[in-house]
Formats: C-alpha cells, sequence, structure tokens
C-alpha cells in the first residue's frame, strides 16, 4: 500500500484535494466567518483582504462563508444523487445479468433513451411539474447516473457469471437470486466504488450547472452555481465574484477525479505494479 502511495502522488493529491474540500463541508455546518445568507450593502463588492478573506458581494455577502455553505450544498446534493443512482443502478445491472435475454435487452434500450436526456433537461422537464430546488436536482441527476451504473455492473457480472466457480455453484443447486447476492456482487464491488467515486466529481459540475440555471437550491441557500451566475453582471469590477466559485468547482472535480483514479489502479486486481 505505502508503495503504490509513493509510485503514485497524484493519489495521494486527490485524498488531499477532496479530504480537504469535505471538510470545509462539514466545517460549515458549524462555523462560517459571517453567516452566508447575511446582507450588508454598505460593503458590498469590497475586495479580497479589504473585508473579509474574499472580499464580498453585490448584497454585501461574505464570499468566503458563501463558498463554505457551497461545499457543503454541492457536496451533499451530489452524494445524495450519486447514492442513489448507484443503489438503483447496481441493484438492475445484477439483476439483468441474472436473467439476461429478452429483459437485458429492454433494460438496455431504455439505458439508452435516458442517456439521450442530459440531467439539465431533465431538471428543467421536473421543474415544471414539481418546482426547482434540491430534490429536482438530486432526482435529475441520479436519473443520468442509473443507466451508467447498470452497464457498468452488467458488464461486470457478466463477466463473474461466466467465471468456473459461478458454474459449479448452479451445479450444484444455488438459486440465481444467492448467487448473485454472495458472489456476483462482492466480486463487482471494487469497480462499483471506482465508478462512484468519478461521478462524484461529475454530479458535483451537473449540480453547479443546475444551480447556475436557477434550477438547484433556491435563494438564499448558497451555491456554486449561483454564485457564478451572480457575477456574471460584475465580471469587469469584481472578478473574484467569478474566479472563486469557479475555482472551487475546479478543485472539486480535480480531486475526486484523481482519487478515482489512484482507487481504480489501487483496487484492480490485475495492476502487478
Amino acid at each position: 500500500m505505502m508503495r503504490f502511495i509513493r509510485r503514485r502522488p497524484a493519489f495521494v493529491i486527490g485524498i488531499a484535494v477532496t479530504a480537504f474540500l469535505v471538510a470545509v463541508a462539514f466545517l460549515s455546518l458549524v462555523w462560517t466567518p459571517v453567516s452566508p445568507t447575511k446582507m450588508q450593502i454598505v460593503q458590498k463588492l469590497k475586495s479580497p483582504f479589504v473585508y473579509g478573506g474574499l472580499g464580498t458581494d453585490h448584497f454585501g455577502r461574505d464570499v468566503l462563508s458563501m463558498l463554505m455553505a457551497g461545499a457543503w450544498n454541492s457536496l451533499s446534493t451530489a452524494i445524495a444523487a450519486v447514492a442513489i443512482g448507484a443503489f438503483i443502478g447496481t441493484a438492475i445491472g445484477v439483476t439483468v445479468a441474472a436473467l439476461r435475454g429478452f429483459t437485458e435487452t429492454v433494460v438496455m434500450r431504455v439505458c439508452d433513451i435516458i442517456f439521450a436526456v442530459p440531467p439539465i433537461l431533465s431538471a428543467m422537464m421536473l421543474g415544471a411539474f414539481i418546482g426547482t430546488g434540491r430534490f429536482t436536482a438530486i432526482i435529475a441527476i441520479a436519473t443520468f447516473m442509473v443507466p451508467v451504473f447498470a452497464r457498468l455492473t452488467l458488464g461486470a457480472a457478466l463477466q463473474i457469471w461466466a467465471r468456473e466457480y459461478i458454474t459449479a455453484a448452479t451445479s450444484i443447486g444455488q438459486n440465481r437470486a444467492k448467487i448473485t447476492l454472495f458472489h456476483i456482487v462482492p466480486n463487482i464491488s471494487n469497480q462499483i466504488i471506482v465508478q462512484v467515486t468519478i461521478q462524484l466529481g461529475l454530479a458535483i459540475l451537473t449540480e453547479a450547472g443546475l444551480s447556475f440555471l436557477g434550477l438547484g437550491m433556491p435563494p438564499p441557500a448558497a451555491t456554486w452555481g449561483r454564485m457564478l451566475a451572480d457575477a456574471q453582471t460584475y465580471l469587469g469590477a469584481a472578478p473574484w465574484l467569478a474566479i472563486m466559485p469557479g475555482l472551487a468547482i475546479a478543485l472539486a472535480v480535480f480531486g475526486l477525479n484523481l482519487l478515482g483514479d489512484g482507487l481504480r489502479d489501487l483496487l484492480d486486481p490485475r495492476d502487478t505494479s
């Protein structure tokens, strides 16, 4: 393990960046320099280090406090969406792998249809029926994640079903449900964990896009995407309003991608380095 870490410094960077973001997100639940929703019009558009660590926005709200609160809102939404998508997608994938035949054809075609509808469009359609907010963002992102995990799980499970010990288990009378639960799922769990980590970065990016369009959490909740949207008008006068949330999004996606790549190498049994 230590040899692996020394040979892959990018993995260590991914762990450090992700741990830092998670720590900031949890810290924001109990403490921020200023309330992220507190408006101080007399302090509006103050430059970084003039007022607070990262300046203020057009309402006089502290940018650092909003970034901290936005970390929790973005991460919690992404984690919830990926967890739902991974659970449903994995259940579908292992079930289809056990049944095969016509069921596989139908499910894969449904996955193709879902892939054709991007999460932002799904959120717009959901928002028209149930309104915008965190729930809409979670459902829209999770819906897009389901076919990702279903396809991954199906492919991995089919490889396990072809193994000799699965054939032996079938020959002694074990039913397919028991084989799936006790043999298939444990042997594909590593791939699911890696995919979850990678999809978290995509989910954060998607959540930011939804918030940018006004389809995420409603005001006054702080989100990185809405901070970018609000900053458009003030790019010339206050560029830090766009730079700071943009860097936060990039850092989160960068860290999670490095972590996912490292976990893939670490958990891949074919890796002999």
